[in-house]
C-alpha cells in the first residue's frame, strides 16, 4: 500500500562528501504527520552552540515528546527555517534532535539560535487530563506530590500508564520547570521537592496533573 506522503517545511539532511556537516533543504518529502508537539527551547549559541537534543527535551520535559517521533522542525525564535537561516547544521533528525555547532559556521560566526518541535502519531495527541491535586505543602521535608500517594488518597482518579505530568505552583501557576527548584518530576513517580535541595532551603508550593489516554 502506497504511504500518502505530505510536503512539510522541515529538515532533510544532505550530506557533502567532504565534510561531516549538514546542509538543509526547505523542502522534503515525510510521512503524513500526526500531530505536532509544542516548541521546545532549551538552548542557546552563547556556549559552544544551540543543543536541542531529544535526550535532553525529554528530561527537561517529561512526557511531552512521543517516544518515536515521525518528523522534526526547527526554526530560529524568530521564525525562519533552517534553510532560510542558512546555518550549518551538524545534526537534526527523529532520533537525536538538532544540533547547530559555533565551530562549523563559516567566518567565525556562531549559530541562530533555533527552536524544534516534533511530529507524533495521532494516538499520543489524545490526551485527557486529570483534576489538579496538591496533597502536601513545603512546611515539612518537602513538597510531595508523588504518584504512589495521590493514587492511594486518590483512588481510581488517575489512570495505570500516565502518558504525561504537569505541575506549576499553586499560587502564581508558574511552570515548575520555569521556578529553577531542583525536584524529581516525571509521569511515572510524580513530583516531590526536598527542602534541603533548594537554595532559599524551602520548596515552592506546587500542584499536579497527569495526562491519560482519553
Amino acid at each position: 500500500m502506497i504511504q500518502l506522503l505530505s510536503v512539510a517545511i522541515v529538515a532533510g539532511l544532505f550530506f557533502e562528501s567532504n565534510q561531516q556537516t549538514a546542509r538543509v533543504s526547505d523542502l522534503v518529502l515525510l510521512p503524513k504527520p500526526g500531530c505536532w508537539t509544542g516548541w521546545f527551547d532549551r538552548d542557546d549559541p552563547s556556549g559552544t552552540g544551540d543543543w536541542e537534543t531529544l535526550s535532553d527535551l525529554r528530561n527537561e520535559y517529561p512526557g511531552k515528546i512521543c517516544s518515536k517521533p515521525l518528523a522534526i522542525e526547527a526554526r530560529t525564535l524568530s521564525g525562519l527555517t533552517v534553510a532560510a537561516a542558512g546555518d550549518v547544521i551538524y545534526l537534526m533528525d527523529t532520533t537525536k534532535g538538532f544540533v547547530c555547532r559555533n565551530q562549523d559556521q563559516r567566518r567565525r560566526k556562531m549559530c541562530k539560535d533555533y527552536r524544534v518541535r516534533f511530529s507524533c502519531p495521532r494516538s499520543f495527541c489524545k490526551v485527557c487530563w486529570t483534576q489538579w491535586y496538591n496533597r502536601d505543602a513545603p512546611s515539612g521535608t518537602g513538597d510531595w506530590e508523588s504518584l504512589t500517594n495521590l493514587r492511594t488518597e486518590n483512588p481510581g482518579q488517575i489512570c495505570d500508564s500516565p502518558m504525561s505530568i504537569e505541575a506549576v505552583t499553586s499560587d502564581t501557576l508558574t511552570p515548575a520547570l520555569s521556578t529553577g527548584q531542583t525536584f524529581i518530576y516525571n509521569q511515572n513517580e510524580g513530583l516531590v521537592c526536598h527542602n534541603t535541595d533548594q537554595e532559599s532551603g524551602l520548596c515552592l508550593d506546587y500542584k499536579v496533573r497527569f495526562g491519560c489516554p482519553c
